[in-house]
């Protein structure tokens, strides 16, 4: 009987799980996967509905006056909840580290869909005035805080479950949800706007798209609440090697990883925050596309990567994350500014074309880093020790990307400015994936 490489150090550790054969093993890594993925669905989804929606939400949340302002001010309120993400990532990476990673997920899916549920019933600006924007920066900054714990959660329960030859397939499952979640978003408010006209998206539409995340997140938590803790994180607590300070031993212990995990999330950050926030409003507002056709291309880019994600994550697992990362950086840094100059052309062909080259880029680089951040932490820490790179990268670079973006635009007068801002966080990804030791033929360390 085959078995995997996860399966044969499971069966010499204390407290492993028995040898299962080859279908019980797929099936249950479906399940894994499934578990994993629907929380980072409920998680993305917010996020992308919205940054797609960040025009309506500009009309209901903020005084009306020059609407440039209003989205400014959306998008600024965007980034708040990302302030938020670090301490999230330093509370529930630390829960995760010690009392398991399907209870800590569990947690985290429960305050997401509230948070994301919330979204959808807030009072606007036109019923209780300069309340409404104050709820909306709680409300963001409840679900910043959930999200601090969500992706690196995801990604290291996927890791390690994973057999080892397959961890970049398996964890790039994170990535394919994160997108999905865009692509439904996306795909809904584009019924709602080409169905019922954008009247309808403006009044209730919005306020459903959010409300759907309730449902998504109680289903995703019966998921997580069935699923046994990883292998690995059972394996650490059988030997009672389970870090008392998790957080302190990774900056003690594991600075230079954090270092090169800092390094990796530039990219991945400003590249998902441009694509899946930022592109919608500025094919509206910069380069005078509709709402409709804005949305289609920005969806069927979502789309794109979604699909080519695991492609490149089982391509890093024969070849390595290195080249797959650089490939992906180098194509950023080569081919930003030419890609917007495409989409100013004005048709829709070429904004589809353009969102389609930077989304091959995108899941390349994403098909590779899940895995690899996961490979630079051992078991004991890594949960955390990924939560507060991730994050406070995420928290520098991404929550400010819609906004930053925007503003380079009325600062300069350039409409494709934002293609500089991008090129230099790929130059800068692509320096420290460079320098990086390659890790896709080793073992996950246990301590």
């Amino acid at each position: 009987m085959h078995m995997s490489d996860a399966a044969q150090i499971a069966d010499s550790r204390p407290g492993a799980p028995p040898v299962l054969d080859d279908e019980e093993r797929r099936r249950r890594m479906r399940s894994v996967i499934t578990a994993a993925g629907i929380g980072h669905f409920v998680e993305w989804f917010d996020f992308g509905l919205y940054g797609t929606l960040a025009t309506v939400i500009s009309l209901h949340f903020f005084k009306q006056g020059a609407p440039q302002v209003a989205l400014l001010s959306a998008f600024a309120v965007f980034g708040a909840g990302f302030v938020m993400r670090p301490l999230g990532g330093l509370f529930f990476g630390s829960m995760g580290d010690r009392i398991g990673r399907r209870t800590t997920l569990a947690f985290v899916i429960m305050m997401t869909s509230a948070a994301t549920f919330l979204m959808g019933v807030l009072p606007t600006y036109q019923l209780v005035g300069l309340w409404a924007p104050v709820l909306l920066v709680i409300v963001r900054l409840v679900q910043g805080f959930a999200a601090g714990g969500e992706s690196s959660g995801a990604t290291t329960l996927l890791a390690e479950y994973a057999p080892s030859n397959r961890r970049g397939f398996v964890s790039s499952f994170v990535d394919v949800f994160g997108f999905a979640a865009f692509v439904v978003g996306g795909g809904l408010v584009l019924i709602v706007a080409g169905g019922f006209g954008d009247a309808a998206l403006n009044s209730w539409g919005w306020r459903v798209l959010f409300m759907i995340a309730l449902p998504l997140g109680l289903a995703g938590l019966y998921l997580r609440v069935r699923l046994e803790d990883t292998p690995e994180f059972r394996a650490v607590k059988a030997r009672q090697r389970i870090a008392k300070s998790p957080l302190l031993q990774s900056v003690r212990t594991s600075w230079g990883a954090l270092l090169f995990c800092v390094g990796f999330v530039v990219i991945k950050a400003v590249g998902h925050w441009v694509l899946q926030t930022f592109m919608p409003s500025y094919l509206q507002a910069d380069l005078g596309y509709s709402s409709v056709l804005s949305y289609a291309a920005t969806l069927i880019g979502m789309i794109v990567i979604a699909a080519l994600v695991p492609v490149f994550g089982l391509l890093s697992d024969h070849i390595g994350r290195r080249p797959v990362m650089i490939a992906g950086c180098a194509g950023f840094v080569v081919l930003t500014y030419p890609t917007l100059m495409l989409m100013s052309a004005g048709n829709f062909i070429a904004a589809t074309a353009a969102m389609v080259i930077l989304g091959i880029f995108m899941a390349a680089f994403d098909g590779a880093m899940s895995a690899a951040m996961a490979e630079l932490f051992p078991t004991n820490i890594r949960y955390g020790s990924m939560a507060i790179a991730y994050n406070v990268c995420v928290a520098i670079f991404g929550g400010i990307t819609p906004y930053f973006a925007t503003y380079l635009i009325t600062a300069t007068g350039n409409r494709f400015a934002p293609a500089f801002y991008i090129m230099a966080a790929a130059l800068v990804s692509l320096i420290v994936v460079w320098r990086a030791r390659e890790t896709f033929r080793d073992r996950l360390r246990a301590e």
